[in-house]
C-alpha cells in the first residue's frame, strides 16, 4: 500500500507516541526502529521511522532524518510529519530547528508550522509560550532537565537561534476564529517571507483547526498530539479509504522486566509508587556504576522471579543526577546507564521476560536496539500517547511500552502490567 503520511520522530518514545494517536483513528499504522536498510515493502497509509536523534549534533541530525526522508519518500509518501518532544527538548545548539529547515529544503517549501501542544497531557502553548500543566515550560521540572534543560518558555525565541529564515507566530485569537482565519494568517506570513510559525493551542478543538488549516503544507512538524486529526481529514478530502485495521493482537506469555533510565518528575513519582507494591527492584548509581560495573546489577537481576516483575532504576532526583554529571560528564553518565539497562533488557529475554516496560527516550533507544527489534506493531494505549507495541526478538514474541518521561500518572507501571493480562 502506498504510504500516505511520512513520520519521522527524534526519539523511539516520541515514534510510539505518535503511532498510537495515530492509530486512534483505525488506519494502518507502521512503526520502524530506524531507517530500514531494506527498500519500502508491505508499507501502511501511516509510516513512523523512529531515529535516537533528539540529542545528537546538528549535522549528525540532520543526516539520519534526511536518510529516514528518502525512505518514505521512496514508499509514496508525499506529505511528511517531523515530531519532536511536546516539552520542546531542545537548547539553543539543538536540532529542532535544523531538522526542519534541511527538510524544507529537501521537500521544496518555504514554510512549516511548529506545534508541540498536547493538552490531553498537559501541554499547552499561549501566546507563544509552552506551559506544562499551569507551569511555565522554564518553570517546570523541565528547567533541570540532565541534557535538555529548558530555561526559557517562549518558543519563538527557542527556535530564532536555530534557523536561518524569520520566526512568526499565529496567537490563540487567531486559532479561536477558526481553520479559515489560522489559513489565512499562514498566507499573510507567508507572503511576507515567515518560514517557520508557532502555533497556540491550549484545548484539543485548537488542534483540529490548526490541523484543517495547515493540512495543504507538505511539511508539518510538532508534537503527536497535532497529527491526531490527519487521519479522519485525509479521509474528507479523499485520500485515505475509511478501512480499519484488524490485524489481530495477542499478548505474549511469559515474565516481565521494568527498566527506568528517566529522571523526569513524573517517572520519580512512578518508581516510587511502584516500589510501595513490593516488587523487587534495584537501584542503579551511576557512581557505583562507574567504579563496580555492571556485574552486580546483573547478578541481582539473574536471581529474580520475572513473574514479579522486577524493577531496575537509574530514576533519580536532579540532584543526585547534577552530582554523577558532575563526576562523569552528562554524556558518560547517560551512555554508562543506557548500556547496562540495554543489557538487562537482554538477559531478561533471555530468562524469559516477554513483556518489557521501559521509561525514558534514551533508554528506550537503547532497549530496543540491543533487542534487535525492527518493527512494531501498535497495541492499546496505557496512557494518552504511550501504547504498548508487539515485535519480535531473536525469535520471541514480546510485548513492548516505551514511556516518555513526563507521560502517565504515577500508577503507570503497575497499570501496563495490568492491561496485557486483559488482551
Amino acid at each position: 500500500m502506498t504510504t500516505l503520511l511520512g513520520c519521522i520522530a527524534d526519539d523511539f518514545t516520541g515514534a510510539t507516541d505518535l503511532a498510537s494517536l495515530l492509530a486512534r483513528s483505525g488506519a494502518r499504522v507502521s512503526l520502524r526502529i530506524g531507517v530500514p536498510d531494506t527498500p519500502p515493502d508491505d508499507t501502511a497509509p501511516f509510516e513512523v521511522i523512529a531515529l535516537k536523534s533528539r540529542t545528537a549534533p546538528k549535522d549528525d541530525a540532520v543526516t539520519s532524518v534526511l536518510e529516514a526522508y528518502e525512505w518514505l519518500a521512496e514508499a509514496g509518501a508525499t506529505r511528511f510529519f517531523w515530531k519532536y518532544c511536546s516539552t520542546f527538548d531542545s537548547t539553543s545548539e539543538g536540532n529542532i530547528g535544523p531538522v526542519a529547515e534541511a527538510l524544507m529544503d529537501r521537500i521544496g517549501t518555504d514554510q512549516t508550522i511548529y506545534c508541540p501542544a498536547f493538552p490531553e497531557n498537559g501541554r499547552s502553548i499561549f501566546m507563544g509560550n509552552l506551559f506544562v500543566g499551569d507551569v511555565p515550560l522554564a518553570e517546570s521540572p523541565m528547567k533541570d532537565h540532565p541534557l535538555t534543560p529548558m530555561r526559557d518558555s517562549n518558543l519563538m525565541r527557542l527556535l530564532s537561534p536555530q534557523v536561518t529564515r524569520p520566526v512568526g507566530l499565529v496567537n490563540r485569537l487567531t486559532v479561536a476564529k477558526g481553520a479559515d482565519a489560522v489559513r489565512a494568517s499562514l498566507e499573510d506570513l507567508q507572503q511576507k517571507g515567515v518560514a517557520h510559525v508557532v502555533l497556540d493551542a491550549v484545548e484539543d478543538a485548537d488542534l483540529t483547526v490548526i490541523a484543517e488549516a495547515s493540512r495543504h503544507l507538505p511539511l508539518l512538524t510538532g508534537g503527536s498530539a497535532i497529527a491526531m486529526p490527519l487521519p479522519a481529514l485525509y479521509a474528507q478530502d479523499g485520500l485515505l479509504a475509511d478501512e480499519r485495521d484488524t490485524q489481530s493482537q495477542n499478548a505474549p506469555d511469559g515474565g516481565a522486566i521494568l527498566l527506568s533510565g528517566s529522571c523526569s518528575a513524573m517517572t520519580n513519582a512512578q518508581v516510587a509508587r511502584y516500589l510501595d507494591t513490593g516488587a523487587p527492584a534495584y537501584r542503579v548509581d551511576p557512581l557505583v556504576l562507574a567504579n563496580q560495573g555492571a556485574g552486580p546489577v546483573l547478578e541481582w537481576l539473574a536471581a529474580q522471579d520475572l513473574a514479579r516483575g522486577p524493577l531496575v532504576y537509574a530514576t533519580a532526583d536532579p540532584e543526585s543526577v547534577k552530582a554523577a554529571q558532575a563526576k562523569l560528564g552528562a554524556a558518560e553518565a547517560g551512555r554508562m546507564v543506557e548500556d547496562l539497562l540495554a543489557q538487562c533488557a537482554v538477559i531478561a529475554r533471555d530468562a524469559g521476560a516477554r513483556r518489557f516496560v521501559v521509561a525514558g527516550g534514551e533508554t528506550s533507544g537503547a532497549v530496543t536496539k540491543a533487542l534487535g527489534t525492527t518493527r512494531l506493531e501498535i497495541g492499546p494505549e496505557i496512557a494518552p500517547g504511550v501504547p504498548w507495541t508487539f515485535c519480535s526478538s531473536d525469535g520471541h514474541d514480546l510485548a513492548l511500552t516505551l514511556k516518555s518521561g513526563n507521560f502517565g500518572s504515577e500508577t503507570f507501571f503497575a497499570d501496563a502490567l495490568a492491561i496485557l493480562d486483559d488482551i
